[in-house]
């Protein structure tokens, strides 16, 4: 991927996407919209005795599929585009909306302030998914991943990611620290 590039000493931890039920979920609308004239037609045809002829009728179809799954295509390519990477110094958001529309956006580890998952109603908590939201410093957004498998392993790799940065920091300013000293 070339949204961002990795800062030296920078490792890749985790790369997170929605769970695969969403999309199976997502697919359901498009499944019936493709059916839809399947049933309509024959009925439209035999309630008001008025046929198409049949390259007309064809046309039609085509035209209304091609677009059915063209929304189709679209809903699944913004699935498989949006996605967090977590590094061992920041999150990365990559959010996908429309086929030549995509938002990358980061911010460091250090400067997250609270972590928050939500795994409510029927589903979720069955089949393992949720929504984790993460607040900065300095910012009035928060960052959501909505649809994530297992919330509550990736806000708890982060908050290790955000310990072992900070004991990292830690180390480096006790260090820091001892050499001014040892100078004076």
């Amino acid at each position: 991927m070339e949204e961002f590039e990795l800062e030296p000493g920078e490792t890749i931890t985790r790369t997170v996407h929605q769970h695969p039920f969403l999309i199976v979920l997502r697919f359901v609308p498009y499944l019936v919209l493709a059916l839809l004239p399947l049933l309509i037609v024959p009925v439209f045809n035999q309630t008001t005795g008025m046929l198409l002829p049949a390259a007309m009728e064809r046309f039609i179809l085509g035209v209304y599929w091609l677009f059915v799954w063209l929304a189709a295509f679209r809903m699944t390519t913004r699935f498989f585009l949006t996605l967090w990477i977590i590094t061992s110094h920041r999150i990365v958001d990559i959010t996908q909306y429309a086929f030549f529309d995509r938002r990358v956006s980061s911010f460091l580890l250090s400067r997250v302030q609270d972590i928050t998952t939500y795994v409510e109603r029927l589903f979720p908590p069955l089949i393992g998914y949720g929504v984790l939201n993460v607040a900065t410093a300095g910012r009035d957004e928060k960052f959501n991943m909505n649809g994530i498998a297992h919330p509550e392993e990736i806000r708890d790799l982060i908050m290790r990611e955000i310990a072992m940065l900070q004991n990292a920091d830690g180390l480096g300013q006790r260090v820091t620290n001892t050499v001014i000293d040892a100078l004076r």
